[in-house]
């Protein structure tokens, strides 16, 4: 066969490639390219909530049993996103997050302050089949990095209710709230100050309810 010959027939061959080997072939390429950027990219940075590390003071024991259902929190909130306040606009850290969404951290570290405080006869979560006399319940209504133009701190704001599980009165409500200065305007210095002034809501939250339970 001549050269002329052998480019003919494979001009013909292309042209006559079905559409659809085509079609598998480009997307072939482009899931290459998709599975490749996957590959490449890191996983975004995790950073707990530790929780109180030490027992909070509280007076006297009560033998109530308390079950802490996971708090009510905005859209904007109930995420694993580290939330940034400027003035009105509300943003997220990049490459950063905890390592499960805010309410069911926030729920597991106030678990956590009651059982080191030794302040109740049993305390826990829906489902873990305790005889209940009363429910904390909590609205997380800010957890955020705040940039200011005074300054930047981690604000944390929490709304809480004891109601008695007997007949569904509230018997007493209280907003707790903590500010705590940080330094820099990243994503490890907020958390961090963010834990402490967790653990400030935490301590004034458990040595306010056992009292009252």
């Amino acid at each position: 066969m001549t050269q002329s010959g052998a480019l003919q027939t494979m001009h013909s061959q292309k042209r006559s490639m079905p559409v659809g080997m085509l079609s598998a072939m480009l997307c072939a390429a482009l899931l290459s390219g998709c599975v490749s950027k996957l590959v490449t990219t890191p996983p975004p940075a995790t950073y707990d909530l530790a929780g109180l590390q030490t027992a909070p003071a509280v007076k006297g024991r009560t033998s109530a049993q308390i079950l802490v259902p996971e708090p009510f929190a905005l859209q904007t909130l109930a995420s694993q996103r580290i939330v940034v306040t400027r003035g009105p606009l509300v943003a997220y850290y990049p490459n950063a997050q905890y390592p499960d969404t805010l309410p069911k951290l926030v729920q597991s570290r106030i678990i956590q302050a009651f059982e080191k405080s030794r302040g109740v006869r049993a305390v826990g979560r829906p489902g873990e089949g305790l005889s209940i006399d009363y429910q904390l319940l909590t609205n997380i209504r800010t957890f955020a990095f705040n940039v200011t133009q005074s300054g930047r701190f981690a604000e944390i704001e929490i709304f809480a209710q004891i109601m008695n599980d007997r007949n569904g009165k509230v018997v007493e409500a209280k907003v707790f709230e903590a500010s705590v200065p940080v330094a820099e305007d990243t994503a490890p210095s907020a958390v961090s100050g963010l834990n402490v002034a967790l653990d400030e809501v935490l301590k004034e939250l458990v040595a306010w309810a056992v009292p009252r339970l």
